[in-house]
């Protein structure tokens, strides 16, 4: 889950919608697995030049600093995520946002085939970004390739190059579709999601409508009237069954969403040179 707006209290987020990543952590309805008790995280900025990053890997449901937490602390720009672990470790540095300075990353899908091309992959990490990569998921090694081919300066052609490279490197070893991802990715200003697979049928991922319009539609709903007017939420699966609250992102597609700022465009990836 990722939110973009005015502050609001992290327990809000977590806790408080119907089908919040709390329950999702217990009951996904969309997700490959009906679980995720592997670990979660939740990253946010406040007051420091870099984001907080909070995780554990206890079930997001059973972590009991997470709620103490949540209600204390607000928000303008969070990223949370609960995992189930693909075949990696179940330990703190493999649990998602992935923090790398300002930046923070969460993905929920694979790189299929990663064991026997993860040295390909980190081998093209930039030498300055290496030492810096505390876990062994295929999620940091993809959010380190995208710091390497340019995520800082330019998010959608970094994220491009990246995905490029991994399909390369998969395709060289006998990978049919190395690459199922829905990513969101933030500098603290900006927010940029990604939906993409190699074989075009990615898992879900969802935004939010306008808060005006939805005020609009749904004037009876209170939780409407305490969101700021620029509020998005971008879901891997709705938060509550609301008529038109929810509008899926297109497959093979890369957005941006800040202040004064929502748009979707067409994502493809880039075999780098």
């Amino acid at each position: 889950m990722a939110y973009s707006g005015e502050p609001i209290l992290v327990e809000d987020l977590l806790f408080r919608p119907e089908h919040s990543l709390i329950d999702q952590s217990l009951h996904s309805r969309m997700g490959e697995t009906t679980t995720n008790g592997d670990g979660f995280g939740v990253g946010w900025y406040g007051e420091g030049t870099e984001p907080a990053v909070y995780k554990g890997i206890e079930p997001a449901w059973n972590d009991s600093n997470l709620r103490e937490i949540a209600g204390q602390v607000r928000a303008s720009m969070l990223l949370s995520h609960v995992r189930s672990s693909t075949g990696t470790a179940v330990q703190r540095s493999n649990c998602h946002p992935f923090r790398h300075g300002k930046w923070l990353w969460v993905h929920n899908g694979v790189l299929r085939g990663f064991r026997d091309i993860r040295r390909d992959l980190l081998m093209a990490v930039d030498p300055a970004l290496f030492l810096d990569i505390e876990g062994s998921t295929d999620t940091e090694a993809l959010f380190y390739l995208a710091l390497t081919f340019g995520l800082v300066d330019d998010p959608f052609d970094g994220v491009a190059r990246a995905v490029g490279f991994v399909e390369d490197v998969g395709h060289a070893n006998g990978v049919e579709h190395p690459v199922q991802m829905t990513v969101a990715t933030t500098n603290g200003e900006f927010l940029w999601v990604f939906r993409y697979s190699s074989e075009r049928r990615t898992r879900s991922l969802f935004f939010s409508t306008e808060v005006s319009q939805l005020r609009a539609l749904h004037p009876e709903i209170e939780v409407l009237r305490e969101l700021g007017g620029e509020t998005r939420f971008v879901v891997s699966e709705p938060l509550r069954d609301l008529e038109g609250a929810w509008n899926e992102v297109p497959e093979s597609s890369a957005a941006v969403v800040g202040p004064g700022t929502a748009a979707i465009r067409p994502f493809a990836p880039i075999s780098p040179v």
